[in-house]
């Protein structure tokens, strides 16, 4: 059976600098997802990547 399912989210305020802001906008525009998938995103791929050192 179909089950919908719907992650838990938690709403956050993070302070970015205005032209990085622009940036992600315009490569969220171009690749057709939110704001705030793009930047889910780049922070999920961040930590996978993250120096362990």
């Amino acid at each position: 059976m179909f089950k919908v399912e719907k992650p838990e989210m938690i709403n956050k305020t993070f302070r970015l600098p205005l032209k990085l802001v622009q940036e992600l906008q315009t490569i969220a525009q171009n690749k057709g997802v939110s704001l705030n998938n793009l930047v889910q995103q780049c922070c999920e791929y961040a930590i996978k990547h993250l120096d362990k050192s």
